[in-house]
């Protein structure tokens, strides 16, 4: 039997860096599976094909190719396109055909909150992207945890923002210091912003900074603020998980914090597929390139999934593969899989936190353990003394070890005006 996987990805326009990653690595699981000549579904051993269209990063013709997907039924089953944008759109025509959707490429909360029955969600929701950095910011328990937010406008921003906020606002973090003091919600011109925000971040004595909006969002937020005199010393971003951002920043990109679906250095044994390392090896093997991106994971982990659904359910149908999914508690290289069953949105996968240095990402949430005792420093710890030394700069004379963030009040909370 032969189970052919639909999709769109891509392969050119704005997000064409991500979407081939995305092919090579579908290319790769379904090599992969039909060489191993696993999965059999209802007794009847399986082959799987693969139907992918280029959509050429427009909203306009990734709606076209999904219409014909679910019309024509010529794919069993349903993959979504790369990005958080592309997904909004395939969604719900998947959802109005009546079929299942594995959203593998869209991050964003709102997919989970329209009523869509049968979507499958991989990713860790938007809202939680940056809760990892407030928590480690809340172990920094020796000096003013005063931050802010630069987030852009779309959809999928403002729900980092929003989970960032509100991990700022839990108790835990309160009760350490964490403050968000300024909020810039709107788009970030490296020739005009700084001279409206940068006043506001002077002002509030802003020692935290975290970016969240499109890649190029955050590369122009951190440069700005890594080559200013504001001496902020912790940087976040979205954009700070993705593998090109040291060679975009240069020197820059030290030191500079950022969460992360996926990682091929984390060491985890999945009970299906291989391992992250291995994953990695073989994506270089089929010439990809030579640090695949989590776009890359996220898929082939997805198919894994895919065909573990289609094995419990025993046969091609997309309410009980939704089923199947609901019913699905397992780990992949991707980290560990379980969704809501009503939503579909993911619970089981925990985002990294990671942190560039001398221009290669290192893991730090969570942390590496060993029984010797030698890593006596928690994470705060490590994170703040890279950040003066990637920052260049001197220990503060107010870092004292008697020092505590004691003022609950939020008077000086700032928003600066912007479109």
């Amino acid at each position: 039997m032969k189970i052919t996987i639909g999709l769109s990805l891509s392969l050119t326009g704005e997000y064409a860096p991500m979407g081939r990653q995305a092919e090579r690595a579908i290319q790769l699981f379904i090599a992969d599976a039909n060489a191993s000549s696993a999965l059999r579904v209802g007794g009847e051993r399986c082959e799987f094909a693969l139907e992918c269209h280029d959509d050429a990063s427009d909203p306009v013709r990734c709606a076209e190719i999904y219409r014909s997907l679910c019309a024509d039924r010529h794919a069993d089953i349903i993959f979504g396109p790369y990005s958080n944008r592309l997904a909004g759109i395939a969604a719900p025509i998947a959802e109005q055909s009546g079929r299942l959707f594995v959203n593998h490429g869209g991050a964003g909360d709102e997919l989970y909150e329209h009523g869509n029955k049968l979507i499958v969600g991989v990713l860790t929701p938007a809202s939680d992207y940056l809760r990892g950095f407030v928590r480690l910011l809340s172990q920094l328990k020796l000096w003013r945890k005063r931050v802010a937010i630069v987030a852009s406008k779309s959809p999928f921003a403002r729900a980092v923002a929003s989970g960032f906020e509100r991990a700022a606002e839990e108790r835990s973090a309160r009760r350490r210091g964490v403050r968000v003091r300024v909020k810039w919600n709107g788009a970030f011109d490296p020739e005009s912003t700084p001279a409206r925000l940068f006043p506001a971040l002077k002002r509030n004595r802003i020692d935290a900074l975290a970016s969240a909006g499109s890649y190029q969002h955050d590369v122009d937020v951190m440069r700005a603020v890594a080559e200013s005199r504001l001496n902020i010393l912790v940087l976040g971003c979205v954009a700070a998980g993705v593998a090109r951002f040291a060679s975009d920043l240069g020197e820059l990109a030290d030191g500079l914090v950022g969460p992360s679906q996926w990682e091929d250095s984390f060491e985890i044994d999945p009970a299906l597929g291989p391992t992250p390392a291995e994953f990695s090896r073989r994506m270089r093997a089929v010439g990809a390139v030579d640090s695949p991106d989590y776009p890359a994971a996220q898929i082939y982990a997805a198919g894994l999934l895919t065909a573990a659904a289609l094995a419990s359910a025993g046969r091609i149908d997309d309410a009980m593969l939704r089923a199947a999914f609901s019913d699905l508690r397992t780990t992949t290289m991707f980290g560990d899989f379980s969704i809501d069953r009503v939503t579909g949105r993911q619970l089981g996968h925990q985002m990294l936190l990671v942190q560039w240095h001398r221009g290669r990402k290192v893991i730090i949430v969570p942390e590496s353990h060993d029984d010797s005792g030698s890593l006596d420093f928690p994470a705060g710890w490590r994170l703040l003394l890279a950040g003066f030394e990637a920052l260049r700069l001197t220990r503060p004379a107010d870092l004292d070890d008697d020092e505590s963030e004691s003022d609950d009040s939020d008077a000086d909370k700032d928003e600066p005006n912007h479109d």
